[in-house]
Order: C-alpha cells, then sequence, then structure tokens
C-alpha cells in the first residue's frame, strides 16, 4: 500500500512538472519581454524575482482560480490587461544609465512579469490542482522544481531576443492572442461562444493585430518624442 501510494505521489509530482513545462511558455516570452531591456545584472534579477514570486502567486491561485473563472467580466478585463501589457513591452525603448532609473525599470519589469503571470496563469493553475489532487505538498513541490525551468527558458528568449530582434515582435503578439482568447472566454461571452466557434480564434488574431497596431504607432511615436509619455 505504502508503495503504491509513493508511486501515486511520483507520478502526480511528474504530471505537474510537465504541465508547467508545457503551459510556462508564454509566461516565459513575457518574462523575457519585460527584462530585456535591463542592463545584464538586472536581467538577471528580474527573471529570478519575477519567476520566483510567479510561482508563488500560482499557489495561491490554485485555491481560488476556479471560482474566479465563474466570474463574469473577469477575463475581459483580465484580456484588456494582457493587450495594455503587449503593447507596452513592444513599445518599450530601452531607458538611459543611472542607479536609479535601472532600479526603478527592476521594479517595473518584476510587477508587469506578475500582473501578466496573474492573467494567463488561471486557467493554467487548474490543470495543476487536478493533477495535484488536493496534495499542497505535490502542488508547491512541482511548482517549486518548475521555477529553474522558467528561469531557464526566460534567460534562453532573452538572449534568443538579442540575437534575432524579430521575436520581440513575435512575443508581443502571442501576448495579444492569449489577451483576446481570453476576452472571449469570459463566462458573459459563453453562449455566444457556444453559437460561434470561430470567435475564440477571431478574437485571438484581433488582440495580436490590436498589440502589434498599437505597439508599432507608439514606437514610432517615441521615437519621434522621447519624452512622449507610453
Amino acid at each position: 500500500m505504502e508503495l503504491l501510494q509513493s508511486v501515486d505521489f511520483w507520478i502526480g509530482l511528474l504530471k505537474i512538472v510537465w504541465i508547467n513545462i508545457i503551459l510556462s511558455g508564454d509566461n516565459a516570452v513575457v518574462i523575457a519581454l519585460a527584462a530585456r531591456s535591463l542592463p545584464p545584472q538586472q536581467q538577471t534579477k528580474a527573471v529570478f524575482w519575477g519567476s520566483g514570486a510567479a510561482v508563488v502567486l500560482r499557489i495561491a491561485l490554485t485555491v481560488v482560480a476556479a471560482k474566479l473563472l465563474e466570474m463574469s467580466y473577469l477575463q475581459i478585463a483580465g484580456g484588456l490587461l494582457l493587450l495594455w501589457i503587449g503593447t507596452q513591452l513592444l513599445s518599450d525603448e530601452e531607458e538611459g544609465d543611472g542607479h536609479s532609473k535601472e532600479h526603478g525599470s527592476l521594479m517595473a519589469a518584476v510587477r508587469t512579469i506578475l500582473i501578466a503571470d496573474l492573467v494567463m496563469s488561471l486557467d493554467n493553475v487548474i490543470a495543476v490542482a487536478a493533477a495535484a489532487k488536493g496534495s499542497m505538498t505535490l502542488l508547491i513541490l512541482g511548482l517549486a522544481i518548475s521555477i529553474p525551468l522558467v528561469i531557464f527558458g526566460s534567460t534562453l528568449m532573452i538572449k534568443l531576443m538579442e540575437r534575432f530582434p524579430i521575436i520581440v515582435t513575435f512575443g508581443a503578439a502571442l501576448i495579444g492572442w492569449v489577451g483576446g482568447e481570453t476576452i472571449v472566454s469570459d463566462v458573459a461571452l459563453k453562449s455566444l461562444l457556444a453559437a460561434n466557434p470561430w470567435l475564440h480564434y477571431a478574437g485571438a488574431v484581433t488582440g495580436a493585430a490590436l498589440v502589434l497596431g498599437i505597439g508599432r504607432l507608439l514606437q514610432k511615436r517615441n521615437a519621434l518624442d522621447p519624452k512622449a509619455p507610453a
């Protein structure tokens, strides 16, 4: 019996780690986008603190995620927030030097990571909670193991963005895509989506297009007037 319980435990742990590997790809993109314009030493801190805090946030979210997803208009608000984050990350310019400036940028990056992860993880944590089957030990252990995986993915993504800037555009489009999906998946639109399944993809494409379009406009405005508010 103890052996069976032990096997169940390790199978559950593997499930949670695997779910996090699969579902954390978009989160790694957000972390990389938010941290890419910081100095190298600040990037490491933003990735570490952003990833760690995001995992802690997921543990807390698991308890209430199912109830939150039943609330009307919450996902619409969250999706709009993601669209805003996507445009800001795409239009972000590398700021000047200075200790106080760098510190402020680090805090802004961590805040952006947490807000985006909060919205993007509502669906993800339900899958993790199902795999944990009520075991808080499994939940915490599985998410803790996933921290280095997210950090590694984010660090790799930053290096790729530096070498291939086009990835920044794809990353912003991904955030817009998820934002559009989140909006049309709201409980208030459930019957409309059921009658028109194509709206799921239409919303995702529209979200990506909005982020790219508005983000590029902000980029051009910032290039013409660097002092203009984003």
